[in-house]
C-alpha cells in the first residue's frame, strides 16, 4: 500500500483572487505609504530643452522656477477662495480653516505624497468649519485645493500613484457620505469625475513626456553604436588597402634577405646567418599579417588587382569627378617627393572623399584641392564654395568624415572639417613624415 501524501505552502494554498488583492495591496503600500513623509524637493524646470531655450540667459535662469510659480499661483486662488467664505469677518477658527488648504498645496513642493493625506485629512475639519451649505464633504477651497495637489502629485510620482490616489479619494468620499452624512446633498460626485479629468490629463502628459525621454535616450545609444560600427569598419577597410601596401614591402625585404648572401663572394657563416634570420622574420611577419587581415575581411571581399593609388593619381582622379559635373582646381606646394605608401594611400582617399561630399552635399559648387609638401610631412586642404544650381543636396550617412579622421588618427597627423563663412565647407589635415619614414 502507497500513501501518498500531498503537501501545500502557504502561498501554493492562496486562491488567484486573494494573489491579485495581495498584489495590489503591495501596490498602494509602495505608492501612498511608503516614504510618505519622505523629502522631496521639487526640481528646476530643465531650460535647456523646449521653449525656454530660446530665452535669453538671464531669463532663462529663472525660467527653471516655473512650476513653482505654478504651484504658488495656485495656492494663492486656494486662499482667496477660502476667504471669500469668510467675507463678512472671519475669526481665528475660520483663518486655519483658510490657511490650511493653501498650506498643503504649498507642501507639494517638498513632501507629495503626505501633502496628499493632508488634504484628505483635513477635509472633514474644514467642511465643518465652512458650514453645510457650501458642499460636503468638501468646502470650495479645499475642493480645488485636492485637485491642485492630485494634479500636483501625480506630475511628480509615477502613473500608478495617480490611480491609487483617484481610489483613495473615492474611498473616503464614500465613507464620508455613509458614516459622515448630513443628510443633504454631497459634492463626491463632482468631486471624483473633475478629479479623474485632472489625473488622466496629467497622466497621458507624463506618459508621452517618458516615452519621448526613452525614444531620444534609445536614439542616443543607437547613434553611439552606429558610430562605432561606423570607425569599426573604416579600420577594416584602411586595414585591407594598406595589407597590399605592408605585404609588398615584407616580401621585398625577404626577396633581398634571400639574395643577398650571393652577391657576395665568398660570406662569411655570420653574415650568411644574419641574412636568413632576416628572412625567416620577414617571411613569418608576412604569414602573420595575413592571418590577421583574414579575421577583418569580409567573406564577399577581393583583394584589387591594380596597384593602390598614390598622390600621383589625384589629375585621374579630378578628370573623373570634372566629368561628374564638379570643377576642381588643384594647386600643389613645396618639393614634390616619394612619400611612404601608407601615407600616399591615405592621403588620396581623404581627397577621394571630400570631393565625394561636395558632389553629394553642395552639387555646383567649385572645390579646391591644395597639396602642400613641407618639411615635417604633407599637409592637405579640400574646400569648397556653397551649392549652385538646381540640384539638391543628397544626404549621407555621415561617414565619409569619420573615415578621413582615422585615416589621419592612424598616421599621427591632425585634421579639422568644419563649414565656412560662406556657406561651404573646409577639410584640412596634416601628416607628419620624418625623414626615416621617406623613401631613400
Amino acid at each position: 500500500m502507497v500513501r501518498v501524501t500531498q503537501t501545500q505552502s502557504s502561498e501554493t494554498s492562496r486562491s488567484p483572487e486573494f494573489r491579485l488583492v495581495q498584489v495590489a495591496l503591495g501596490g498602494l503600500r509602495q505608492e501612498l505609504f511608503h516614504d510618505a513623509f519622505a523629502y522631496r524637493p521639487l526640481k528646476r524646470m530643465d531650460t535647456e530643452s523646449g521653449p525656454t531655450r530660446f530665452l535669453p540667459a538671464r531669463i532663462r535662469v529663472y525660467a527653471g522656477l516655473l512650476p513653482h510659480a505654478v504651484v504658488a499661483l495656485m495656492a494663492m486662488i486656494v486662499f482667496f477662495i477660502g476667504l471669500e467664505r469668510f467675507h463678512g469677518g472671519i475669526g481665528p477658527i475660520g483663518l486655519v480653516a483658510t490657511l490650511t488648504p493653501t498650506a498643503i498645496v504649498l507642501l507639494t513642493l517638498v513632501r507629495p505624497v503626505l501633502s496628499f493625506w493632508a488634504s484628505l485629512g483635513t477635509t472633514p475639519f474644514i467642511g465643518a468649519v465652512a458650514g453645510f451649505g457650501t458642499g460636503w464633504p468638501w468646502a470650495a477651497n479645499s475642493f480645488a485645493a485636492h485637485l491642485v495637489v492630485l494634479g500636483v502629485v501625480a506630475a511628480r510620482t509615477r502613473p500608478r500613484t495617480a490611480v491609487w490616489m483617484w481610489i483613495g479619494t473615492a474611498g473616503y468620499a464614500l465613507f464620508a457620505e455613509v458614516f459622515l452624512g448630513r443628510g443633504g446633498g454631497t459634492d463626491a460626485v463632482p468631486m471624483l469625475f473633475v478629479a479623474a479629468l485632472v489625473l488622466l490629463s496629467v497622466t497621458v502628459f507624463q506618459v508621452r513626456r517618458q516615452a519621448d525621454r526613452e525614444v531620444t535616450a534609445q536614439q542616443t545609444v543607437t547613434a553611439q553604436e552606429i558610430s562605432k560600427r561606423t570607425v569599426l569598419e573604416e579600420r577594416t577597410t584602411i586595414a585591407r588597402e594598406l595589407h597590399d601596401v605592408v605585404a609588398h614591402h615584407m616580401s621585398v625585404v625577404a626577396i633581398q634577405a634571400e639574395a643577398a648572401p650571393y652577391r657576395v663572394e665568398n660570406p662569411p657563416p655570420e653574415l650568411e646567418q644574419a641574412f636568413l634570420t632576416i628572412r625567416e622574420n620577414a617571411v613569418a611577419a608576412l604569414t602573420e599579417l595575413r592571418r590577421i587581415l583574414g579575421v577583418v575581411r569580409a567573406e564577399d571581399y577581393e583583394a584589387p588587382d591594380a596597384p593602390q593609388p598614390t598622390l600621383g593619381d589625384l589629375d585621374a582622379l579630378i578628370r573623373n569627378v570634372a566629368e561628374a559635373g564638379l570643377d576642381v582646381e588643384k594647386t600643389v606646394t613645396g618639393a614634390v617627393r616619394e612619400l611612404p605608401q601608407g601615407v600616399e594611400l591615405s592621403a588620396y582617399r581623404i581627397v577621394q572623399e571630400a570631393l565625394s561630399n561636395v558632389l553629394r552635399h553642395a552639387p555646383g559648387a567649385a572645390a579646391k584641392v591644395e597639396v602642400s609638401y613641407v618639411l615635417g610631412g604633407l599637409g592637405l586642404r579640400i574646400a569648397n564654395g556653397p551649392a549652385r544650381g538646381l540640384a539638391k543636396p543628397s544626404p549621407g550617412a555621415g561617414h565619409g568624415i569619420t573615415g578621413m579622421r582615422e585615416r589621419v588618427t592612424m598616421l599621427g597627423g591632425e585634421m579639422t572639417a568644419e563649414a565656412t563663412d560662406d556657406g561651404g565647407y573646409e577639410v584640412t589635415a596634416f601628416v607628419p613624415v620624418s625623414r626615416e619614414e621617406a623613401p631613400q
